[in-house]
């Protein structure tokens, strides 16, 4: 975390944008954007706060005009999820946007954090973790995933949402020895399923023996078809 205007940036990392570090303190917001609610103003319901931290981020990065895309549970949710939302909100973008995506947030009035990874960054709306990600389950963000996103209201509000293959693909390829966790991914499998490209996501999976095995509950619990009928 960045504190006393001292860069948590390691020196040297290679293709990580400079940022402008940023205090403990948020800085006055300026009149045209909307002021982070306080502690007092929090949601109630954790899931309802999730979502609401998901729409006032993803309202200050369209109306600057950045290039993103929401991701993780509130995206599942927007796709016709569960409201059930997972831990955090999600928004992927490009490494080379991290400087001009942190200073929207900070111009808001949002505190924005640089984590020991290198692979993205870190805020806090509404009492909830907001983690603006360059890279899913070790790949980077391209231009190519955040041009797939759709454009689907996100509650109230409009924004890119990643693409239901592209966000199975990230969901998927994320499980591993050390995560593997598919109750909630079976569940947005189950929400997804007729619009997900199942084969693109298998073939981005390869042989990796965690993905393999959910693949496989998803074919015995009749989520998706046995692979032998698609050929």
């Amino acid at each position: 975390m960045t504190q006393n205007r001292e860069s948590a940036t390691p020196a040297g990392r290679p293709a990580f944008p400079e940022l402008r570090p940023v205090g403990d303190s948020p800085v006055e917001p300026t009149s045209r954007e909307p002021r982070p609610l306080n502690s007092q103003e929090l949601p109630g319901d954790r899931s309802q706060a999730i979502l609401e931290a998901a729409k006032q981020v993803g309202a200050l990065l369209k109306r600057k005009g950045h290039t993103f895309a929401l991701a993780g549970s509130v995206a599942v949710y927007a796709h016709g999820g569960s409201g059930h939302l997972q831990h955090d909100a999600d928004f992927c973008v490009l490494r080379s946007d991290a400087e001009a995506v942190a200073d929207t947030l900070t111009e808001a009035g949002l505190t924005v954090r640089t984590p020991p990874e290198d692979w993205l960054l870190k805020t806090t709306c509404f009492g909830q973790e907001v983690d603006l990600l360059f890279e899913m389950a070790h790949r980077p963000v391209t231009k190519d995933v955040l041009a797939r996103a759709q454009e689907i209201p996100v509650d109230s509000v409009l924004m890119p949402v990643l693409a239901p293959t592209d966000l199975m693909r990230g969901l998927i390829l994320a499980f591993s020895e050390h995560y593997c966790d598919f109750g909630p991914v079976l569940d947005a499998a189950r929400a997804l399923r007729e619009k997900v490209d199942w084969e693109d996501v298998r073939g981005s999976c390869g042989d990796e023996p965690m993905p393999a095995a959910f693949f496989f509950l998803l074919e015995r619990l009749n989520v998706i078809a046995p692979r032998e009928e698609h050929r």
